[in-house]
């Protein structure tokens, strides 16, 4: 089963200097109990990974781990090395979901023939991709049908195109939608409506949109953050009750959309 919470650590790994504040966010978060970190090959290059096998380390009971395979890595025979090339960063012997980060020149019946090579050999739990629209996505179901892991999207409260159709086709297959940025990179949280609302609830704007995103069905998130005060507050998030009143007054505030749109990158 996927956690419904996480970590996660998009430009983690970038810099030397704020490496010890990025280490102790996700081992607070773990003392915090946090279930699941989701990382990349792609940030810091590898460090990020780094980092999150110097914060499992020891652990009483290791998080849920999902990472990703580079576009330009995911041939038959480079997304087994890029794989391997993780596990060793994150010093462990499997990673639950792997995922292909986006889709790039790879044929994607090559990723996934490897991605069932990696899954059989006990190196992965399961495998999905990511930034994936449903045109994507239908793709992917037609070369494998046993894709369910997950599909990684950008999704928050300003940034709900997903449910037009991505979403509901998603929901309709048990595919579990990952919702990355899920505050928007922090813009989310100067919106006048979402301060009055969560004041209201008595909690803070990014505990609100967080608890928006997972009470949505099908969807987790993986909330970034690199200081401790950030991660205790997102934690929080678990503990906000949304009425149906509220529900309703956030539809109102961030309306979902009535169109189709392209799906959101950053």
């Amino acid at each position: 089963m996927m956690p419904l919470l996480g970590l996660g650590t998009w430009r983690m790994g970038e810099s030397g200097r704020r490496r010890a504040a990025e280490l102790d966010a996700l081992t607070f978060g773990l003392s915090l109990g946090y279930p699941m970190i989701d990382t990349a090959e792609m940030y810091g290059e590898g460090v990020a990974e780094e980092i999150v096998g110097e914060a499992i380390k020891g652990v009483a009971r290791r998080p849920f781990l999902v990472s990703k395979v580079y576009p330009h890595n995911a041939t038959r025979s480079g997304t087994v090395a890029a794989c391997e090339r993780s596990l060793k960063r994150l010093g462990v012997e499997r990673i639950d979901l792997y995922l292909l980060h986006w889709r790039g020149g790879a044929r994607l019946e090559e990723t996934f023939e490897a991605f069932h090579r990696l899954r059989a050999a006990g190196k992965i739990g399961d495998f999905g991709v990511s930034n994936f629209d449903r045109d994507d996505m239908e793709d992917a179901a037609r070369l494998d049908k046993g894709l369910n892991g997950s599909n990684q999207v950008l999704y928050c409260l300003s940034r709900r195109g997903p449910e037009f159709d991505l979403l509901p086709w998603m929901r309709e297959r048990s595919i579990p939608l990952m919702a990355y940025s899920p505050l928007d990179q922090g813009r989310l949280l100067g919106k006048p409506a979402l301060k009055k609302l969560a004041a209201e609830a008595g909690c803070t704007p990014a505990q609100l949109a967080l608890a928006w995103v997972m009470a949505q069905p099908g969807v987790v998130t993986i909330p970034k953050s690199s200081s401790r005060a950030r991660v205790e507050e997102n934690w929080g998030a678990l503990d906000v009750e949304l009425t149906p009143a509220l529900l309703a007054e956030l539809d109102r505030a961030f309306p979902p959309p009535e169109t189709r749109q392209p799906l959101a990158m950053l």
